[in-house]
């Protein structure tokens, strides 16, 4: 029988693709209607924007632990029960009554999504052919990225013209999508043996790991500290409205798409570590000047934009350099610390959200400059600690 083409070993990636993207419109779409939803439930914008918290903390959290718990189970089975779960999780959030069922519906998120996007990556890789399976990660990992740049604009002028449920109403219907193509087109694949919890706790023990995962910490919650109030502060700065709103965020997600991009080609080229300064010195200009905006009560829609682009971008240059120093620090322990970076990217997010909103009664001049102060701090943990990284790497 002859082998499956490029193409067709790329099939499956591409339903997963579809999960994936399900997946990240639910993660970041509800910075898009925050205050509406706020105000639904009868809680404040900060206290609504906890929900991001902890989703992104529960999904860290759990990620490692749903890894060795699901090891043993065929993988369709998994990917289709982790869709599904995330189908009813989103559907009581969206006619979440309370705050505390909000609460409850954003966990089983969590973990549905948290249950997901590692098997999604590691099913496309085991299906693809050898010579395609970077591709077919790519893939994968294209429906967030693609979510970044459109499910949450999307997201946010579906919550203008028809409320906030109909958007969450919206990701189920994806979730639903995704688990439907899953379980007609995708091959059974069987489970593996789990990979030990103390053999990820030593894995944290490494030089080079321990110099590279606070630093992710750091850098996604300095991005995270507005993004997650993203509606307040942008009105700060003069833009609000139906379509002003969903083209910033639209801009902030090219920008995501055009980092990460760049990221990987200028790493190959030049290192992981000047990429990630050149990433954490545009961030701390793009919020230092946001914050001047802000307090000046300066609007300049076209300035906003062009910020919201570099925001993006570097926000979302972060991931293929800091893992390409994991891969440097642990070459044998590949899919271990990709998933333990997974893991700090979210707990960084949910540290940013819960430090922009106790920032957010201040002002959004005091949250874009906590943020600019938090990337000036990943740019200097960046250079105190690339050194133990290098030492990290050429110890293994």
């Amino acid at each position: 029988m002859p082998p499956p083409s490029s193409a067709a070993g790329l099939r499956p990636a591409a339903v997963l693709a579809l999960g994936t993207f399900a997946v990240g419109t639910d993660a970041f779409v509800t910075a898009g209607f925050l205050p509406a939803m706020a105000d639904a439930l009868h809680v404040s914008t900060a206290a609504a924007g906890q929900s991001v918290s902890l989703f992104a903390a529960v999904y860290a959290l759990a990620s490692p632990l749903l890894a060795v718990a699901t090891a043993r189970l065929p993988r369709r089975t998994l990917l289709l029960g982790a869709l599904l779960l995330l189908t009813a999780a989103n559907t009581l959030s969206a006619l979440a009554p309370t705050y505390e069922v909000l609460l409850a519906g954003r966990v089983l998120a969590a973990l549905g999504a948290a249950a997901f996007t590692p098997t999604a990556g590691a099913t496309a890789a085991a299906l693809a052919r050898a010579d395609s399976r970077g591709r077919a990660l790519a893939v994968v990992i294209g429906g967030l990225t693609v979510a970044t740049a459109l499910g949450v604009p999307l997201g946010r002028l579906a919550a203008v013209g028809l409320g906030w449920r109909a958007a969450l109403g919206a990701v189920v219907a994806l979730s639903a999508l995704g688990a439907l193509a899953i379980q007609l087109t995708l091959p059974q694949l069987q489970g593996a043996e789990p990979v030990p919890l103390r053999s990820r706790v030593a894995a944290l023990r490494r030089p080079g790991v321990l110099a590279v995962l606070p630093l992710t910490v750091l850098g996604m919650a300095a991005s995270y500290v507005p993004y997650s109030y993203s509606v307040p502060v942008l009105a700060a700065v003069g833009v609000s409205g139906r379509i002003a709103v969903p083209v910033a965020l639209a801009l902030y997600g090219a920008g995501a798409v055009a980092g990460n991009l760049l990221a990987g080609r200028w790493t190959d080229r030049v290192g992981p570590v000047r990429v990630l300064t050149v990433g954490y010195t545009a961030m701390a200009v793009a919020f230092a000047a946001l914050a001047a905006l802000a307090a000046g009560q300066l609007h300049s829609t076209v300035a906003v934009g062009v910020l919201a682009f570099l925001w993006g971008a570097s926000s979302w240059c972060q991931t293929p350099a800091q893992q390409h120093r994991l891969l440097a620090a642990a070459p044998e322990q590949a899919p271990l610390v990709v998933s333990l970076n997974s893991s700090a990217i979210y707990l960084g997010i949910g540290a940013g959200t819960v430090l922009g909103g106790l920032a957010l009664p201040s002002g959004a001049a005091a949250v874009f400059a906590l943020a600019a102060v938090l990337a000036c701090g990943a740019a200097g943990c960046l250079r105190a600690t690339a050194a133990r990284g290098r030492a990290g790497a050429t110890s293994t």
